[in-house]
């Protein structure tokens, strides 16, 4: 391992990150498969943003915070999957020292991000269905905003937290990373000190998040199904639960993975099931999210169609 003299201590020049897969007639099918799948997740999170952006019939909340998610979901694939592609070509799986920090720090930021966008929206839901008429009073542009703003100041303030106190610590032995992307629990075993402390602080952390938002999203839809059930028109039930299909299919989803991944039995738990679930929840949710929300919507439909009968007559 190539090192350097940084304030007395010992500093990796670069990381060496194992493969998706260690079968090396799998390499060039993996790679068709995960190009394929990210220019879809890149296409379909790029045309929602631009849509929600555009077409003025989606400047609701309720597009707002799905052009966030679909920021969210383009970053959390970009910073990974693009540097694995080119390692499957260039055959040579390192990262540089400065390279796999900034990794970590952007995956860290968009993955928490997601877990508190995904909780505002379905309060934002919840005040749509159980508080029709006061629906544009509460959820005015400012708070909108606020629902957004303070979970990107949260992950980044984590993810600089986090990343800075792996970093400036002392790195031995191998410089093997147990993973296809620097994340922060594999970067743990090549610490020299050891890393009880922040090991607990990334338990804490992930709890503290996945409960905080779970439980939002929960509660949310507790009180929608309170309501619906409420409801003596078939009609208005329907239309409920059409209202937040896509986004329940969204949680399901997303929240079904990461439970998956840390409700596991410590016997059967490792790094191989580990990374079939990153690669679920880092770059197959990507994809997914912006068909569910194009497919199951026909808002969307119709902003599509009217964005492309606008470029049809500017172009004629």
């Amino acid at each position: 391992m190539v090192e350097m003299s940084h304030r007395n201590s010992t500093v990796p020049t670069e990381f060496i990150l194992t493969q998706i897969t260690h079968r090396p007639e799998l390499q060039l099918p993996l790679l068709g498969i995960f190009l394929v799948t990210y220019g879809i997740a890149v296409i379909g999170n790029l045309s929602m943003i631009i849509l929600t952006e555009l077409d003025s019939h989606l400047h609701t909340p309720m597009y707002y915070f799905i052009r966030h998610l679909a920021f969210i979901d383009l970053g959390n694939c970009t910073v990974i999957y693009p540097k694995m592609m080119v390692n499957f070509v260039v055959d040579q799986n390192v990262i540089s020292y400065y390279a796999c920090a900034i990794q970590m720090a952007f995956y860290i930021t968009f993955i928490i991000s997601e877990l508190f966008v995904l909780s505002a929206m379905a309060y934002d839901r919840y005040v749509a269905i159980c508080n029709p008429l006061l629906y544009s009073a509460i959820m005015s542009q400012r708070r909108c905003h606020v629902l957004v703003g303070i979970p990107y100041l949260y992950s980044i303030f984590q993810a600089v937290l986090i990343t800075s106190k792996i970093f400036t610590l002392t790195f031995c032995g191998s410089n093997v990373i147990s993973h296809f992307y620097c994340d922060n629990v594999p970067m743990l075993l090549l610490l020299c000190s050891n890393p009880r402390d922040i090991e607990l602080l990334i338990i804490l952390f992930s709890a503290l998040n996945l409960i905080s938002s779970f439980s939002v999203v929960l509660v949310s839809y507790f009180l929608i199904l309170l309501a619906i059930y409420g409801m003596h028109s078939a009609e208005g039930r329907k239309k409920a639960f059409s209202t937040c299909g896509s986004h329940l299919t969204v949680v399901v989803v997303f929240y079904g993975t990461l439970l998956f991944m840390y409700l596991q039995p410590k016997s059967t738990h490792s790094f191989e099931s580990d990374k079939i679930a990153s690669v679920f929840y880092t770059l197959v949710i990507p994809m997914l999210n912006p068909l569910i929300y194009s497919f199951r919507n026909k808002e969307v439909k119709n902003a599509f169609l009217r964005i492309f009968k606008d470029l049809s007559k500017l172009c004629t």
